[in-house]
């Protein structure tokens, strides 16, 4: 802790609720106050209050509070502060205009293309943080060797900072910029955002916008070359948005803050805290580094008092204050994530992972006595204590997955950590989450109720620089990397002795950007503890330290792969068993090595006679002991759950409590799935389900909810317990892929484990893990063949294949079947078998994880009671809809004084889906009749039944409009009737891939019609590859958002059965054989109506060598519809522009071959309108939703599953 002789040191974490002071006075003493954040009646800044009360109860003078306060006994403030995370929640930031190349003003608004709620039907996305945008006519793209463009030579060739070449294709017309920048400037904005495509690398451009704003009068101009020079475009645009919109606001603030003090605090050291947890200059305080500057103290402080270097054990922070609840990791070095989401915009910026899980301890908690309640013997009444105690037991589990997700999913035992518990509500769940993780200690320190602060006190101060990189981690390039790793160093520490200090007191950390040539999973790396040898650059072996640390995390490494460097950073009471006597201790009148027995309450009186509060509260719960350290810390040793008989009858809290724990069953056999794979799509795309089954087959759990396998997987299991029925032993694993097997198509390969106890013959329980597979052989590479006509064309089939046997891995049986699609004309086998094997082994390990939990499950409560609780979780999902149908059906008789209702839908070539449900009313039950429905064709859009399952649970879990289990429950209620030889009940040989990413769209709509949901969305995943011998590239395009009763429709987004994520523009023409010459809505393309379905969009691709495309789409002749009086969307469009100048329609679905210099240009569709646009007028308003109704997640845990729900 930097200290200044005879003078006060202040560091204050300025939080939502509370104001938290850290004082270090003249003579050594130590003084912590909380205040409030905000009381207008007693003070106008919490900080400068603080600051006030301490010096003059301190020194004894007077210190007004109407004038500003004398520094002349301030050594140094640093502060953490919420200014910047609450300006993003409420979006009161400032007005910001973008500035963007010329085809992308809606690149941010579409941004990834994926919805942040699966099940949401309104898409509630949060606002772009511009007001305006403006297109700048210029264009930069990058060199590729190969390149056979028929164009002329550009009129520049540059050289960016990554040492890629780039060709200016368009100059910029800053004449234009300039009239432009008038007009915004006119309109009162004064803060501009510029985003140029390829900048991150050759920011000429920028610059130049940046400094004609300037010189027009802009007070903050944010240029995304400065902000954060990484390649992707859209999150660096998020990124340099939030620091336009951001930094005014902070500077307003420290304005407003400085002025409270004699002279600015113009002789005072004042530093803040930034999201990477170090400190920085005031002046140099920015919007995009300051999102989590108050909790970043409170990781700092963690990390210094608990962790041990002598021990070396690894600690989990968990900071629950009265807002939110943060849980971080720590094991001797900083974890930090180098994009994420906050408040639904992505910063690309260094930040600590904190992991916002939970709300705090002020929330408000409902008890609503529903579910499984109804059906079930629950019918004891719960006392009020029950209640609380039930609430607590439920937020415990609830908190515990996260923290289980965060460790295990980077290869670390939860159990093997310390838990070290601060903020004002932490030490009440300590035991409790120690305990139910399997921890065996927890520590809280003197100061936990203010830790933010006291970090801030033992921070670092921080000078970081980045650059992008595009070198190979290889030989040839060391002697330009120590180049450039010199040169950043230089610029460190020129800038920290500029500040005053000296050299000898600053050490610098060289970090690399690693990843394997051609994967995405990119890992920030030091060579701390790997010193330089012959093989390495001279700032030490990164190589050694990335393989290491790649393994750990993903359990393996790709030896014969090249790592590519791609930026360079350098920086620096009552209880479960009812009342219990329970002594209450003062924490200051506790002796060193005091131990407490719980059930105790040790309270800090906060040090402080104002305050009417305690500043911590610490439960020791039964079977804990609590001791006092030398340095008067405390220190919890947790014993072991005393042991509670759990009966078979329900209980409302065990209910929720076991629905964790399925889940996170499920969810670390995800974690063990994405680890130990090691193709693209399931370790980076994380293209896969894991599932929990019953005995009978029926779902449980499934991690994550990926719409299209909701159903099916179920479908699988239960063919396969038909099939096989008594032959399934232990140590078997079973793979099927089969459309007849519950399959959804050939790539997605489903492993199938039986979960056996002793002692019972036949399975307890099932797991499964089902995983999209890049090929698996057929016609077209990728096994996706827009023009396939019969299933042997798709790849390779599995019915009901025994991968193991008798814990055995079938190698060579499974490769025979693998390679066995090449018997068929113009077919081949896998093209990637090494990559099948190896994830297939990585299912089988999934499994394993899965099945080893269920049985510790059982081995904890016993197999009658798990099974009773497994029934009540599907009973609760049951009752749900149930509960829906019967409201629709008395809705529905009121209105009409019928039970029935139908719909039609067609394909683009005229095949009808029809559908009557019929709905009883006292039982709440339907049935979904789809006969009528057109045969199979000719062609792949057949869809086996599982998918129509898989979109029946997933309009069901849109229309129930809560949060409840997606498991067999859903469809109990259900009887589905699909005619055989139907497009949605194909034969077996039948070509099914259409049916999977197209006909499950046209299946929801038809649903939704219905019941009269919401208009038609695109109703299509608009498939588009194209490739040759050399690359092959694959994506879904997002289109309208049908709109619905108090909803307009979303634009350029994902919906219904998809929600796939786009490659970002960047990424694309960096490894692709393309340009993206425009990627923005498609304006008047969403239907008219009350409200007004949204529009679809328009994407541009100039190819610049040899490629075959392939285009697999719908909604080309059928229009989506409007509802209820409101318009069609507009269909979409594929067309062709080949570089002769002829214009081509290619259809709906084709395969041809592209030249050089040919354009395809994709119309999406939009969405269907709702609602007669002549009520528009006499639309009522609609409640603007609030960013922090709940606490905002964030985090590695939150982005690993939005990535998820992202497939």
């Amino acid at each position: 802790m930097a200290e200044t002789e005879g003078k006060f040191d202040f560091a204050i974490d300025r939080g939502g609720t509370f104001t938290d002071v850290f004082a270090r006075l003249p003579d050594g003493r130590e003084r912590v106050l909380k205040l409030l954040s905000r009381d207008p009646q007693n003070y106008k800044d919490a900080p400068t209050e603080g600051i006030r009360r301490v010096l003059e109860e301190e020194t004894g003078r007077g210190f007004p509070r109407d004038q500003p306060v004398d520094t002349s006994l301030i050594g140094w403030i640093r502060m953490g502060t919420t200014v910047a995370t609450n300006a993003l929640l409420e979006r009161e930031g400032e007005r910001t205009a973008l500035l963007v190349t010329q085809g992308f003003k809606d690149l941010l608004h579409i941004g990834t293309q994926a919805r942040p709620k699966l099940f949401d039907l309104e898409v509630a996305v949060p606002e772009v943080l511009y007001e305006e945008v403006i297109e700048v006519d210029e264009r930069v793209v990058l060199r590729q060797d190969g390149c056979q463009l028929p164009r002329k030579d550009p009129k520049r060739i540059v050289t960016g900072s990554t040492g890629d070449s780039l060709e200016v294709w368009r100059e910029l017309d800053l004449k234009r910029v300039e009239k432009d920048l008038r007009g915004v400037l006119s309109r009162g904005i004064t803060s501009l955002a510029v985003l140029l495509l390829h900048s991150y690398t050759w920011s000429d451009h920028e610059k130049a916008v940046g400094d004609l704003a300037r010189r027009l009068g802009f007070t903050q101009v944010s240029l995304s070359s400065e902000v954060m020079p990484m390649v992707r475009a859209v999150p660096r645009g998020y990124t340099v948005c939030a620091d336009a919109y951001l930094t005014p606001k902070i500077h307003q603030y420290l304005k407003g803050f400085t002025s409270g003090f004699k002279g600015g605090l113009k002789d005072v050291d004042v530093l803040f805290m930034q999201s990477d947890g170090g400190l920085t200059p005031m002046e140099q305080f920015c919007g995009s580094r300051a999102v989590l500057s108050g909790p970043a103290g409170g990781v700092v402080g963690y990390a210094i008092t608990s962790y041990s270097q002598t021990e070396k054990k690894p600690v989990i922070g968990f900071d629950m204050g009265g807002t939110s609840t943060d849980v971080s990791r720590y094991a001797g070095q900083y974890e930090h994530v180098f994009e994420a989401t906050t408040a639904g915009v992505t910063l690309q910026a260094p930040q600590l992972d904190i992991n916002t899980v939970a709300a705090g301890g002020g929330s408000r908690l409902f008890f609503s006595s529903n579910g499984a309640n109804h059906s079930h013997s629950d019918t004891s009444e719960m006392s009020v204590e029950e209640v609380a105690m039930g609430f607590i037991r439920v937020a415990n589990e609830a908190m515990c997955r996260p923290i289980r997700a965060l460790t295990q999913a980077k290869g670390h035992d939860t159990s093997q950590h310390v838990l070290a518990c601060f903020g004002g509500a932490g030490g009440q769940h300590a035991c409790a989450i120690a305990r139910a993780l399997g921890m065996k200690t927890v520590f809280i320190h003197k100061y936990s109720g203010v830790l933010s602060a006291y970090g801030l006190a033992l921070a670092d101060v921080v000078e970081e620089v980045q650059e992008p990189c595009s070198l190979q981690y290889e030989q040839r390039s060391f002697t330009e990397l120590n180049r450039r790793v010199e040169q950043l160093s230089k610029r460190c520490r020129d800038t920290l002795c500029a500040r005053g200090f000296a050299s000898g007191q600053i050490t610098t950390e060289v970090f690399l950007h690693l990843r394997y040539e051609g994967t995405d999973c990119a890992l920030m790396v030091t060579a701390s503890g790997y010193p330089s040898n012959a093989q390495s650059c001279l700032a030490g072996d990164f190589r050694s330290a990335f393989t290491k640390r790649y393994l750990k995390e993903f359990g393996f490494t790709i030896p014969d792969r090249p790592i590519m460097v791609d930026d360079i950073r350098m920086t620096k009471c009552y209880f479960e068993e009812g009342y219990l006597d329970t002594s209450v201790y003062l924490w200051e009148e506790l002796p060193c090595d005091h131990s407490i027995q719980g059930p105790a309450i040790i309270i800090d009186k906060n040090r402080h006679p104002d305050l009417l509060f305690s500043n911590v509260t610490i439960l020791v719960e039964p079977c804990c002991e609590a001791r006092l350290t030398e340095g008067g810390d405390v220190c919890m040793t947790v014993g072991s759950d005393p042991h509670c008989v759990l009966g078979t009858e329900l209980n409302t809290v065990q209910l929720s409590i076991f629905s964790h724990r399925f889940m996170s069953i499920a969810e670390q056999m995800g974690r063990v799935l994405q680890r130990t794979s090691i193709s693209t799509n399931i370790k980076e795309r994380l293209d896969f389900s894991c599932a929990v089954f019953g005995p009978d087959g029926g779902l449980v759990s499934n991690a994550p909810h990926i719409p299209v396998h909701l159903g099916a997987m179920q479908e699988t299991v239960q063919y396969q317990i038909r099939s096989l029925g008594n032959k399934l032993k232990e140590g078997d694993v079973i793979l099927s892929n089969h459309p007849c097997a519950g399959g959804s198509h050939l790539p997605d390969l489903t492993v199938i484990t039986p979960v056996f106890k002793q002692g019972v013959s036949s399975p307890v329980f099932f797991v499964a893990s089902r995983g999209h597979h890049a090929d698996i052989g057929g016609i077209t590479p990728g096994s996706m063949p827009p023009h396939s006509t019969s299933l042997q064309q798709e790849g390779a089939v599995f019915t009901s294949f025994k991968l193991v046997t008798g814990g055995v891995f079938q190698e060579e049986a499974v490769t025979e079947a693998l390679m066995a699609p090449a018997q068929y004309p113009d077919c081949s086998g896998t093209r990637n078998l090494h990559d099948n094997l190896s994830d297939l082994r990585a299912q089988v390990a999934a499994n394993q994880r899965g099945s080893q939990l269920v049985g510790e499950l059982i081995d904890s409560y016993g197999l009658a009671v798990v099974q009773a609780y497994m029934g009540y979780i599907q009973s609760n999902a049951e009752l749900a809809v149930r509960d829906m149908l019967r409201d629709f059906a008395r809705r529905r008789q009121q209105q009409t004084g019928s039970l029935e209702v139908e719909s039609e839908d067609f394909m683009d070539d005229g095949t009808p889906i029809r559908l009557r449900v019929q709905i009883n009313e006292n039982e709440g039950s339907a049935v979904f009749d789809f006969t009528g429905t057109g045969t199979e064709v000719w062609g792949n859009c057949n869809a086996p039944r599982a998918i129509t399952l898989s979109a029946l649970i997933y309009c069901l879990r849109c229309m129930v409009g809560q949060d409840i289990p997606l498991n067999q429950g859903c469809l109990a209620p259900i009887k589905v009737i699909i005619p055989p030889g139907s497009i949605l009940q194909p034969s077996q040989n039948a070509a099914v891939v259409g049916g999977n990413v197209l006909t499950s769209q046209r299946v929801v709509d038809v649903i939704f019609k219905a019941f009269e949901v919401c208009g038609a969305s695109q109703g299509c995943m608009n498939n588009i590859s194209f490739g040759s011998e050399r690359v092959g590239y694959y994506e879904t395009v997002a289109g309208g958002a049908g709109a619905g009763p108090g909803w307009t429709g979303r634009s350029g987004v994902h919906s219904h059965m998809t929600n796939t994520r786009i490659t970002d523009p960047e990424i694309l023409e960096k490894r692709y054989p393309v340009i993206l010459e425009k990627f923005s809505l498609r304006p008047g393309s969403g239907g008219a109506g009350k409200y007004s379905g949204g529009d679809g969009v328009i994407r541009k691709l100039l190819f610049r060598s040899k490629v075959v495309l392939s285009v697999l789409t719908e909604r080309r002749s059928t229009r989506p519809y409007g509802l209820l009086g409101g318009e069609d969307g507009a269909a979409g469009l594929n067309l062709l522009h080949r570089a002769d100048g002829r214009v081509l329609n290619l259809g709906a679905k084709t395969s041809i071959s592209l030249q050089p210099g040919d354009i395809f240009c994709l119309y999406t569709p939009g969405g269907g309108g709702f609602g007669s646009e002549e009520d528009a007028n006499r639309r009522p308003q609609t409640k603007r939703r609030r960013l922090n109704e709940t606490f905002p997640e964030r985090g590695s845990v939150f982005e690993y599953r939005m990535a998820q729900e992202g497939v």
